[in-house]
């Protein structure tokens, strides 16, 4: 796939780049690990003053950035401008958190003092996906880079735009050159580059097949992997909820990002005995969804990222389709410029039909309809995914008691699932393992020493 930029709501090639060679990735990771030689060394406080002017670049910027995001990948502008918020909001709270979460731990033990220390590990590659593109990647570089790691950066081929401007983010808050690096390349490269010996470990955020292949690679070359993979994530709704807020707030859980979002809710398990009247309003609330021009404020639903994609997601919902789901609204590509899809639900869903056992990526919503709660977590952990869930109900007791039955990384009660720089985010079985974000992300990356002194 060349590197370039397909604006998906016009169809058109904004800008193409041309692929480093074998010579300049080569360069690019030495002059990487150049760096990191000196950062490591770095005052936390200095690391920490320089994180807070990354934060201000992001808000100086804010809608610059944001048109970046919105004309790469198609998210509604509005949501462009929030993720550049939040990428300043993680900044600032490693920036803030880290000199306490990697202190020395003093453990009590036979020697005269004992104690685990922090240490960073090297360069860390980063492989992220489209869908959040400045997002994806502050998550991983505060963190990392506030505890002495440098970045390599493997951006997803249709957002060079924002991979470029998050390096020169870096560069323009003060940070040493090639302590955050973008590489572009595409999906070939990647295996040398993790084999090389500068490399100590990667990330991925992106699809089940992707994270299996960064797996392999890394596991024969003994290197430390976090993976944040895909997500079914379950929606359900219990007859003690509020019907109609619940059903709004399915759809802002289904479409956020145009569908296109690990952790956007996917398969909505709704109890029997209010099944008809939530159906009957997601539906009406659906329909509702303004769709358009993503730089347009008033937009709710921008296009498909990629034209292979969109096609792909129609596949997908016609093979439901044709295995006996019923399309209860949409189900079609839009007509005109651009890769949109129609806002679409489906149900009379059942085992074997793409709808009900993968995730589909866009504005699809799978909607089942179970006896009682019992039946609800089951048919939540019928999955091979576990990223996150949600639970909709006014009975917190019995929510509480659910989420410890559900199998996945986050349950949220009565609210949308979302990543939190202060909780742990990501996932078990084919949704990933390790973990981003909060005290438990930060220590993914860095060596965890035991000192025993007598």
């Amino acid at each position: 796939m060349p590197i370039q930029t397909i604006n998906p709501a016009t169809g058109k090639i904004e800008k193409t780049y041309v692929e480093f060679s074998k010579e300049e990735i080569k360069k690019s990771i030495h002059d990487t690990y150049e760096s990191y030689l000196k950062w490591k060394g770095t005052d936390i406080k200095e690391r920490s003053r320089l994180m807070k002017n990354a934060a201000s670049v992001l808000r100086s910027k804010r809608n610059e950035y944001a048109f970046i995001i919105t004309t790469e990948m198609g998210k509604p502008i509005k949501q462009s401008i929030a993720e550049v918020e939040k990428c300043a909001w993680v900044c600032e709270y490693f920036a803030e958190n880290t000199e306490r979460m990697l202190a020395k731990e003093i453990i009590e033990t036979d020697a005269s003092e004992s104690y685990v220390e922090f240490s960073p590990l090297g360069v860390i590659l980063a492989v992220m996906p489209w869908n959040f593109p400045f997002w994806q990647v502050f998550r991983f570089a505060a963190p990392s880079l506030m505890a002495g790691n440098a970045g390599l950066l493997k951006h997803a081929s249709n957002v060079p735009m924002c991979a470029l401007a998050i390096e020169q983010i870096f560069l323009n808050a003060g940070f040493p050159k090639n302590v955050f690096k973008t590489l572009l390349i595409g999906s070939e490269p990647v295996k040398d580059v993790i084999k090389e010996p500068i490399i100590k470990a990667a990330t991925l955020t992106g699809s089940e097949p992707a994270g299996r292949k960064i797996a392999e690679v890394c596991g024969k070359e003994l290197k430390k992997t976090v993976l944040e993979l895909g997500g079914s994530d379950p929606f359900i709704v219990l007859d003690d909820a509020d019907i109609k807020e619940t059903a709004k707030m399915a759809v802002v859980a289904r479409l956020i990002n145009n569908g296109q979002s690990c952790i956007a809710s996917k398969r909505f398990i709704v109890v029997e005995k209010i099944y008809d009247e939530f159906s009957d309003k997601f539906v009406k609330a659906m329909n509702d969804v303004k769709i358009g021009d993503p730089m347009d404020e008033s937009v709710e639903l921008g296009p498909i990222a990629r034209e292979d994609l969109l096609y792909e997601l129609d596949s997908l919902v016609k093979d439901s389709a044709a295995k006996g789901a019923r399309i209860l609204t949409g189900g079609k590509i839009l007509a005109g410029k651009g890769f949109y899809y129609a806002p679409t639900i489906l149900d009379n869903l059942k085992k074997g039909m793409p709808a009900f056992d993968d995730e589909l990526f866009g504005p699809v919503a799978s909607l089942i309809k179970v006896k009682d709660e019992e039946e609800a977590v089951r048919i939540a952990n019928d999955s091979p995914f576990g990223l996150g869930a949600s639970i909709w109900t006014s009975n917190i007791e019995k929510a509480k008691q659910m989420a410890t039955e559900i199998e996945s990384g986050s349950v949220f009660i009565n609210g949308i699932v979302k990543s939190d720089p202060r909780l742990p985010f990501g996932g078990i079985k084919n949704s990933g393992y390790g973990r981003e974000l909060s005290h438990y992300g930060i220590k993914e990356f860095v060596n965890i020493k035991s000192v025993w002194v007598k």
